[in-house]
């Protein structure tokens, strides 16, 4: 055995020498960043080489060569030991979780954007105990308490943080447990932001495509495009908030609101006029995207499948990479109906909770690409399952995402691992500090060109929290830093769902 270990200490040697040149190269390179060049400088202090080996005995070279396995957690061991959460100023306020555990390492997972921390406190009770390992029984015992878009926030947080954890008590990549990747780079998809002139907007387009990386767009086409524009609506007046706009997003409060209302129900329509105004939005977005880059549409407005499919067919010139959420995802045979009737492919998902749900979908091909938020859809083995669902019946996915890094390199490595994925949304391109809130813990970058990059080696989702930063955006109703949560502690219900 130490002849064949001298074989090996030679061969290395050069090995070795050629390695720390490259990496001494790169460090002292100007255009390195600072974390990379931390990083190099860890790797190359972080152990004993090989080579340095020769003169030790044999139980000592093997001890040692064997010291990188992760012996930081011991997995089966692992128990749930507490839950809670910081409250970010993302997207009017999102809240990140964090899970602990008896033995020192924790997982990250996020609540989606829009949603109550208290959908994942209240979860607390029914995992503290549980081995966090164990991802797909735990998700099964909670996964009753998530529902439809943001309902599911606290279960699909919980399952996030799970995989993170996982991941790190075994030392291995999140889509590593998801079996495997397809591929390295995950495409993204930007928003066509707004201007005031033909000018601006081409310049904002052009800082998106050529600057920022882009490859694939997204724009919103809403009838609120054609406020003060007589003779383009028909019944809008009855619907309009106090500001005379049709707001999608409008009074939560009031359950009979425009924004409440789903869409066959408001008797909205658009005249020919306002076809024709919003077809002209549309060329000219795409008169200045040009034909290579996909070019999708989204929040077109409250009204029903006639006026969607007559706008759908105004648009098909423009070779639309989808529409989507034309009408509620919950009304299959209109989507068929739509789907049957229009060329450009359509799209829904973004609110719909688990694979059954997907299904009536799927089976009778109502929607050309699937759209999924693993914040809502159940996570990251179940959005795999359903792309995998999805690949079966011949239709692509795209990936929705709005929310911190946390839920972002969570759909990351899941996209990484699901075949017929497209491209993940971005929502927060233009928020300068949105990178900054973590670091990854491999010294990659978290976003290059347009892709996200995928950790090839960094064991769970290959991120940590910059508290730093994340301490300058918390959102101002909750300053907490995951300050205890001990009044959750206490599960005081029988949550059996059968006799």
């Amino acid at each position: 055995m130490r002849n064949l270990l001298n074989q090996i200490i030679r061969q290395n040697k050069l090995r070795e020498k050629a390695d720390n040149e490259s990496i001494q190269s790169e460090i002292s390179d100007p255009s390195t960043s600072r974390n990379r060049r931390d990083f190099l400088r860890k790797s190359v202090l972080g152990g004993i080489s090989i080579g340095a080996l020769t003169s030790l005995p044999v139980q000592d070279i093997v001890a040692q060569t064997t010291s990188g396995v992760s012996r930081a957690s011991s997995p089966t061991d692992l128990k749930i030991t507490d839950l809670r959460y910081v409250l970010t100023s993302v997207l009017g306020g999102t809240a990140i979780l964090r899970i602990d555990t008896n033995q020192g390492i924790y997982g990250l997972g996020e609540v989606r954007d829009g949603a109550d921390v208290r959908y994942a406190l209240m979860l607390k009770s029914r995992i503290l105990g549980m081995n966090p390992c164990n991802v797909e029984m735990i998700f099964r015992k909670i996964r009753q308490f998530g529902g439809p878009s943001r309902q599911a926030g606290g279960v699909c947080g919980v399952e996030m943080a799970l995989w993170d954890l996982c991941g790190k008590a075994y030392n291995v990549p999140a889509w590593q447990l998801l079996g495997g990747r397809y591929r390295d780079k995950i495409r993204l998809y930007a928003d066509t932001p707004e201007a005031n002139s033909p000018e601006e907007q081409l310049r904002l387009i052009k800082f998106r495509t050529e600057e920022q990386g882009y490859t694939w767009l997204k724009m919103d086409l809403s009838i609120g495009e054609l406020k003060g524009k007589p003779g383009t609506v028909v019944n809008s007046k009855f619907w309009e908030d106090n500001d005379k706009n049709l707001a999608q997003w409008g009074d939560q409060s009031n359950y009979m609101s425009y924004g409440n209302t789903q869409h066959p129900f408001t008797q909205i329509q658009i005249t020919e006029k306002g076809i024709e105004e919003l077809a002209n939005i549309a060329g000219h977005i795409r008169d200045l995207v040009g034909y290579e880059i996909p070019l999708s549409t989204d929040h077109y407005g409250h009204f029903d499948l006639n006026n969607g499919i007559r706008l759908g067919k105004a648009l098909e010139k423009y070779r639309l990479a989808w529409m989507e959420d034309i009408v509620s995802w919950e009304l299959t045979d209109q989507w068929k109906t739509m789907s049957d009737a229009l060329e450009t492919p359509l799209l829904t998902g973004e609110d719909i909770y688990l694979l059954k749900n997907f299904r009536p979908l799927i089976d009778i091909h109502a929607i050309d690409i699937i759209h999924p938020d693993l914040a809502t859809a159940g996570g990251l083995l179940e959005t795999k399952k359903i792309g995998d669902y999805a690949e079966e019946h011949g239709v692509a996915m795209a990936m929705h995402q709005a929310g911190t890094p946390v839920s972002f390199m969570a759909a990351v490595h899941c996209a990484a691992a699901t075949q017929n994925f497209l491209a993940l949304e971005h929502h927060s391109v233009d928020l300068p500090w949105w990178e900054n809130l973590v670091k990854t813990t491999d010294g990659r970058k978290l976003i290059t060109k347009g892709f996200a990059n995928l950790p090839l080696t960094a064991p769970g989702l290959g991120i940590e929290l910059n508290e730093e930063e994340l301490k300058k955006h918390l959102h101002p109703r909750d300053k907490g830093y995951f300050v205890p949560t001990g009044e959750w502690d206490e599960k005081r219900s029988h949550d059996r769902i059968f006799s």
